[in-house]
């Protein structure tokens, strides 16, 4: 169940930070919405842990910073498999649709434990 209410969430995600960035970041329609983060979901299964570990080293000398250029790929990564109903304008924004990412989902975490 978490798995989907994951890929529900991104999807709502993405369809509004791509009306905040609507030059930079396009996303066509709900469904493509959906294909991504069912997309970016995979993706963080079976590539992130990979590309974690051969970046290690420089994660550490960024003490974790370049963590937000690895979720910036993998977003870039998304938008390339999902194709022109998802992209984005530049890598750097890319990243900054990855801040965003992750300052909600720590809004939306923090507000599920507070019971």
């Amino acid at each position: 169940m978490k798995f989907l209410t994951t890929i529900i969430g991104n999807a709502i995600i993405f369809i509004a930070i791509a009306g905040f960035f609507p030059t930079a970041f396009y996303v066509s329609s709900i469904w493509v919405a959906v294909g991504a983060a069912l997309v970016l979901a995979i993706l963080n299964v079976l590539v992130k842990p990979v590309i974690k570990l051969l970046s290690l080293p420089i994660n550490i000398l960024t003490l974790g910073l370049f963590s937000l250029v690895i979720n910036g790929f993998m977003l870039e990564l998304t938008s390339f498999f999902v194709g022109s109903g998802f992209s984005f304008s530049s890598f750097g924004v890319a990243m900054l649709v990855a801040i965003a990412m992750s300052i909600i989902d720590i809004v939306i975490n923090m507000a599920g434990t507070k019971d």
